[in-house]
């Protein structure tokens, strides 16, 4: 476990999610840019996110990647925090919330292990960040022990069942010849970085067993729909092949909730 978390944090502080898809620079422009980006290709964050609703609220965001989400929760006027396993996030953030003169507490943190007392915080939100730790259900344990009564969890987690997953299987099981290769090692093995998992509606049911209430929703995101890139580590005649030809309004009509981002509201 130590090792694997060794990895994906190697993985990440080497360059941090979407940082290539966005060509990210830390200048003023360089963040309105992204931001604009980002929510042009992943319109459904800001109304899941509730940034507004945040005002006022202890908010702990963990894993803030480069930022943007960090910045609209700062905006809002949220009492805010923030966690990420890289140093490199946290450097990005923190140069981020200067240009824009915003303020937050934002340090290095493991999801497993938050050094937060318990009952700290009125909503915890992650984005794409806690299917990469080494033991996602103590990371959830985490977001839970440290929520407040009736307090909110906003977590985005990968669907197991999704086009993504479909495409990354053809690829490396079937035409790689590596039949053995189950949806989990796939995942695991190929998709960002070593150990990602997904979860299907009824595994990621108890990974959050704990909570009171849950809302689950998936969405067919840019990555399964071909429109980016497919995560960090894919590239190449082929894929750019297969955006040409993607038939993207079938997905859509026949395979509405088979995408890979899959969001969760979790009540304690």
């Amino acid at each position: 476990m130590k090792k694997l978390k060794k990895n994906i944090h190697d993985f990440w502080n080497k360059k941090s999610c979407g940082e290539e898809l966005y060509l990210f620079d830390t200048t003023k422009a360089g963040f309105m840019t992204q931001s604009l980006a980002r929510y042009s290709i992943e319109p459904y964050i800001s109304k899941f996110a509730d940034f507004t609703g945040a005002r006022d609220l202890k908010v702990l965001e963990i894993g803030v990647g480069l930022g943007a989400d960090h910045q609209k929760f700062a905006e809002a006027g949220a009492n805010l925090w923030g966690i990420d396993l890289t140093e490199r996030s946290i450097k990005y953030t923190a140069q981020r919330l200067k240009s824009f003169r915003l303020k937050s507490r934002l340090a290095v943190g493991d999801a497993e292990n938050l050094k937060f007392a318990d009952e700290s915080f009125d909503r915890v939100y992650s984005w794409g960040v806690l299917h990469h730790t080494p033991n996602t259900p103590k990371a959830i344990a985490e977001v839970f022990r440290v929520l407040k009564p009736q307090g909110k969890a906003y977590i985005m987690i990968y669907n197991k069942w999704s086009v993504v997953g479909f495409m990354l299987y053809v690829r490396y099981a079937i035409l790689g010849l590596r039949f053995w290769l189950n949806i989990d090692q796939i995942y695991a093995q190929y998709l960002e970085s070593p150990g990602t998992k997904a979860y299907s509606i009824s595994e990621t049911r108890n990974l959050f067993a704990s909570f009171t209430h849950l809302e689950i929703a998936t969405v067919l995101g840019h990555a399964d729909l071909l429109e980016s890139n497919v995560g960090q580590r894919h590239y190449g005649l082929l894929l750019n092949l297969a955006r040409k030809f993607w038939p993207r309004s079938l997905i859509r009509r026949y395979f509405p909730n088979a995408g890979l981002t899959m969001m969760v509201l979790a009540t304690k």
